[in-house]
């Protein structure tokens, strides 16, 4: 503000010294000059728009610009790896409906129904009066160990670290879920004050580095952990094994976003790039991992633990559910990490081509753990491009109970995909830790808009499902959504994921396309297991 203020001063000082020594009329240009002063100032009062505040009269050139552009919408910026892009028009509809406005679209269909990979949901002839459907469908986590079970809504903030987002930003998502009566991950950069303070709901990740609960050496303290587990707005704790957007390789904070605080909290050397080991210390196989996640379960007090994962090689988790038979020890939720899941720096190669799709890889969680007998106790997180109500229902149908979003809470922030989550220079304040910057994200202003699109994204598929004749997400299947798989070819996702029968894992014979991984699957090793067989 005194230094927009100063440069008004000079460009008026210098417009009236000019005219004074050149014997003109100033007049005209105080009439040009003051108007935009004025409208400088204004737009560094209001609180609505982040990149009006921080760039006052330059920022409004983005909206002149979506003034101006052609209102046919075009696809930009990229595509999932099933055909569905994550376009203008999305992007639009996050906007308003956290905004609390029209988010209604004329002249119909904005897609090529005749696309590869167009998918729809079929209605029914009798639909079901939306006064008689459950308008805030929860789902309580909690397997037969669990003590402190937690009713979770459907949708849910996905793992973003502080540090990697602004603290505003964290506390705007926080107390968005306080008031949408939502979950907010922490990601895996440690529980920090900023994710406490709001009074929302958290999900406590713990990723490979341990932040919040390590070693001075980057082991995991068991005590410092017991310590934050505890803590009451703390409802679930997730392991992350392994994140879509960078599977393998493990987490990255430049150096520019470690500040002071942020090297306290994460107990890490301020300066220095953070780079999260691409594996886990604290286990080293499916029986330890199955060990670990009773030891969390006990210390916590018998709250909801789970894990998250990308899906890489399909026998290493049937590993893992061979442990929890063995065991009879089971997580009390997975996540499951689409490969086309979002970070703010990853190498391009990670983004781009390594880790399963979301789509198979919810399917081919479900099917292996109803065909070990074992999902009636595990509720499966879908995480990966989940903005709408359709990807909300597409995701149930595979067999996700719940779903997580990253990218389009942080547009419902005011996130306008500037590309510059790795730089420091987030012109929203949103994930930047330079304080002239997300000091204009007002923290106030900015919860209601998150609480505002999770109300209207979850009515949005309420409202899907009743059309369809459905009352309440867990009687969506998969032969509910059809994908247009050539030209003149349709198929259900039932036709394109056929369901596994309960226990058929069990004992050979197992399902064709099955076998090889079960026989290269054992509890005692990640690695290829033919020898332990």
């Amino acid at each position: 503000m005194k230094k927009f203020l100063f440069i008004s001063f000079i460009i008026l000082a210098a417009v009236g010294a000019g005219g004074y020594f050149l014997n003109n009329n100033i007049w005209w240009a105080f009439v040009v000059v003051a108007p935009l002063v004025l409208l400088g100032i204004s737009d560094l009062t209001q609180k609505h728009q982040t990149l009006k505040h921080n760039f006052p009269i330059i920022g409004r050139m983005r909206w002149w610009a979506e003034w101006m552009r052609p209102k046919v919408y075009q696809y930009f910026i990229e595509s999932d790896t099933d055909g569905a892009p994550f376009n203008r028009l999305s992007r639009n509809v996050i906007y308003q409906r956290a905004k609390k406005v029209n988010d209604t679209t004329p002249f119909g269909t904005q897609l090529d129904v005749y696309a590869l990979g167009y998918e729809w949901l079929n209605h029914s002839i009798a639909p079901i009066p939306l006064s008689k459907v459950n308008h805030d469908p929860r789902v309580v986590v909690g397997g037969p160990d669990c003590k402190q079970p937690y009713s979770a809504s459907i949708y849910n903030v996905s793992a973003m670290s502080y540090g990697s987002l602004s603290k505003n930003a964290i506390m705007a998502l926080n107390g968005g879920a306080k008031i949408g009566g939502f979950a907010h991950n922490t990601g895996e950069g440690g529980l920090s004050p900023y994710h406490l303070a709001p009074g929302g709901d958290i999900f406590w990740q713990i990723g490979t580095g341990y932040f919040s609960c390590r070693n001075a050496d980057g082991t995991f303290n068991y005590e410092a952990f017991a310590e934050r587990a505890v803590l009451p707005n703390v409802k679930m704790i997730e392991i992350k094994l392994s994140q879509g957007a960078k599977p393998g390789h493990g987490g990255i904070l430049p150096a520019s976003k470690v500040t002071d605080e942020i090297a306290k909290i994460r107990l890490v050397e301020k300066g220095k790039d953070v780079l999260s080991p691409p594996y886990h210390t604290a286990f080293g196989t499916p029986m330890e991992l199955v060990g670990y996640i009773k030891k969390l379960r006990e210390l916590s007090g018998g709250k909801p633990i789970g894990f998250k994962l990308c899906i890489g090689q399909k026998s290493q988790f049937i590993a893992i559910c061979k442990a929890m038979i063995k065991t009879n020890t089971m997580p009390d939720f997975i996540t499951v990490d689409g490969g086309e899941g979002g970070t703010g720096a990853a190498p391009l190669e990670f983004t781009n081509s390594v880790g399963m799709p979301l789509r198979d890889a919810l399917a081919f969680v479900y099917d292996t753990l109803n065909g070990f007998g074992i999902k009636k106790h595990i509720k499966i997180i879908a995480s990966g491009k989940v903005h709408t109500g359709f990807d909300l229902v597409k995701n149930i149908s595979l067999g996700a109970d719940m779903c997580n979003a990253a990218r389009a809470m942080m547009i419902s922030l005011g996130c306008i995909q500037a590309l510059e989550c790795n730089t420091n220079t987030c012109p929203t304040g949103v994930a930047t830790q330079n304080p002239k910057l997300y000091k204009g994200l007002d923290v106030d202003n900015k919860k209601v808009r998150v609480a505002n699109f999770h109300h209207e994204t979850i009515k949005a598929a309420v409202e899907l499902m009743a059309a369809a004749g459905i009352d309440h997400p867990e009687k969506l299947h998969r032969s509910h959504i059809y994908r247009r798989v050539s030209a003149n070819q349709i198929q259900t996702y039932a036709q394109m994921y056929p369901n596994m029968l309960k226990g058929s894992l069990l004992e050979a014979p197992f399902p064709a396309g099955w076998e090889l991984d079960v026989m290269h699957a054992h509890e005692n090793t990640f690695d290829s297991a033919i020898q332990y067989a």
